[in-house]
């Protein structure tokens, strides 16, 4: 790896969240790719910098897998999907779909966190 790569980008996590208005796979998808987009757009990125993404939903949705989405929608094939159930706490936000994406940005980005819809009031700091 070079210094020049070093000096000018960074590889580095950003959080996102959204919510469906309901378990059905298009409300599911609609979710996703807003999330994706925004997380594109807001960040100024390459969706070839993208590295990893790990989705969570919680127990209210069960109809499709997030990642298949992103990778169909976005033609992410390189990038590295997991998808999990997020831990059940009663007061959680319904149908939350929730991201953690590993990305390559220059080293002077500033990260813009996506928190969308219904999880918008999870992190008011970063809507």
């Amino acid at each position: 790896m070079s210094k020049d790569y070093l000096d000018s980008e960074k590889v580095t996590a950003i959080r996102g969240a959204t919510t469906s208005s309901g378990n059905t796979s298009k409300e599911i998808e609609i979710a996703v790719v807003e999330l994706i987009d925004e997380l594109i757009l807001r960040n100024n990125m390459d969706p070839k910098n993208i590295l990893s993404i790990t989705f969570t939903v919680t127990n209210d949705l069960d109809a499709c897998f997030p990642a298949s989405i992103a990778r169909k929608q976005f033609g992410l094939d390189s990038v590295a999907f997991l998808d999990c159930q997020q831990m059940y706490l009663s007061d959680d936000v319904d149908f939350c779909i929730r991201l953690m994406a590993l990305v390559i940005l220059p080293t002077n980005s500033l990260i813009n966190h996506p928190y969308l819809r219904g999880a918008s009031n999870l992190r008011t700091d970063r809507c």
